[in-house]
């Protein structure tokens, strides 16, 4: 298994790509924004993304937004084919991505917003805090990204200042030892718990 920043050679994996990151969304039914072929592949021409694979097999996959002209990025599409699941992989491609993004870009705040417990852990233990969405970037394309996630109508309910996801932030002028940042799952989990029922209350309130 080796773990590579992707370029224009990796483009014939986009298709699949885009296939395991759909077939993830069905699965978790959570929010996921779709991404086209063609949106990956400039991302791997530009150097944006890493890609890992055993062999010719593609395992997993992750790439690079910048926002607000080069303010913020984030490190998108995190996916791990299902063969491969299970092994510790995100980890490594998440923590691969988040190494190029702070050698590439040195200045830049690096955000995630996401409603994966598992990514919020990955996230704690690289040194990303929890924010509110108006820490994250004010850039409305990243917002606008967010139309093909089911859970978008709540974000517009609130006029983009919360939603299921929960907003995390790495700001380099702030930067911690990894090690004094913990993870505590019944935390997270109740808070993830809270947003739900907030959110779907208010969805049965206006039926």
């Amino acid at each position: 298994m080796e773990i590579v920043i992707a370029n224009k050679s990796h483009s014939v994996y986009a298709e699949i790509i885009c296939e395991t990151i759909a077939e993830a969304a069905k699965v978790r039914g959570t929010g996921i924004a779709k991404r086209k072929p063609e949106y990956i592949i400039t991302k791997m021409e530009n150097g944006n993304a890493v890609i890992a694979l055993d062999g010719d097999k593609f395992a997993g996959f992750c790439y690079i937004e910048q926002w607000s002209h080069g303010k913020f990025v984030a490190n998108s599409g995190l996916i791990v084919h299902p063969d491969f699941r299970n092994i510790g992989l995100a980890k490594q491609i998440k923590k691969k991505i988040f190494e190029h993004s702070r050698a590439k870009f040195p200045n830049a705040k690096v955000f995630s917003i996401t409603t994966g417990l598992a990514v919020m852990k990955m996230n704690s233990e690289l040194g990303y805090k929890p924010v509110t969405f108006s820490e994250l970037t004010d850039d409305q394309t990243f917002w606008n990204g967010c139309q093909t996630c089911k859970n978008y109508d709540v974000l517009q309910r609130t006029e983009q200042k919360m939603c299921l996801c929960t907003g995390m932030l790495y700001d380099p002028l702030k930067e911690e030892k990894t090690s004094n940042h913990k993870f505590d799952k019944k935390v997270w989990t109740r808070l993830k718990s809270i947003k739900q029922t907030r959110f779907l209350k208010k969805e049965k309130q206006n039926e």
